[in-house]
């Protein structure tokens, strides 16, 4: 999920494909987060639910809120416009107790079980809904560095709020 560190992330992420990995690496990744808690045991969706989890640094952002540091990674209700608030990148950096941590690594693997992979072609356009969806990206192709900047996979991403859900964006 992108943003998981702020107290009102993005509604929608937005990518578009301007140059694909010329190498043929990057696929793109979704998983179902509500599908991947709805697989885990209560005591797993509980510790999820504790305000324990950190990741990153926060930036000067703008629509966004304040940094939420920690967080609960189960932010809300799922099925009623929560946030699923995790990345894998966070399970390297959290400095989690055995519980929270195995909690994490649980839906990690289930976010996992359930992903699907797809590559992006020049033009391809990707919206996700972060209320329901976290995404990422598989390794560019080996090589990258034999590759002329101006060649080398390009996306651009957009943030997106949900005004009927949330109401104006502060400017």
């Amino acid at each position: 999920m992108d943003l998981v560190n702020a107290t009102q992330p993005p509604d929608y992420t937005t990518l578009l494909c301007v140059r694909p990995d010329p190498l043929g690496g990057g696929p793109s990744i979704l998983s179902d987060a509500r599908a991947a808690v709805s697989r885990l045991t209560p005591s797993s969706r509980a510790l999820l639910a504790d305000v324990a989890f950190k990741y990153g640094s926060f930036f000067e952002l703008s629509d966004v809120g304040e940094e939420y540091k920690p967080f609960p990674i189960l932010d809300g209700e799922p099925a009623d416009r929560g946030f699923v608030r995790f990345t894998a990148k966070m399970l390297a950096e959290s400095g989690l107790d055995e519980a929270h941590t195995h909690a994490a690594k649980e839906l990690a693997d289930q976010m996992v079980a359930g992903q699907v992979s797809f590559t992006l072609q020049r033009g391809d356009f990707l919206i996700v809904n972060q209320h329901r969806y976290v995404h990422g990206r598989e390794p560019l192709g080996a090589g990258q560095h034999d590759v002329a900047p101006e060649d080398r996979r390009l996306l651009l991403q957009l943030f997106l709020r949900d005004r009927g859900a949330t109401g104006p964006i502060a400017s």
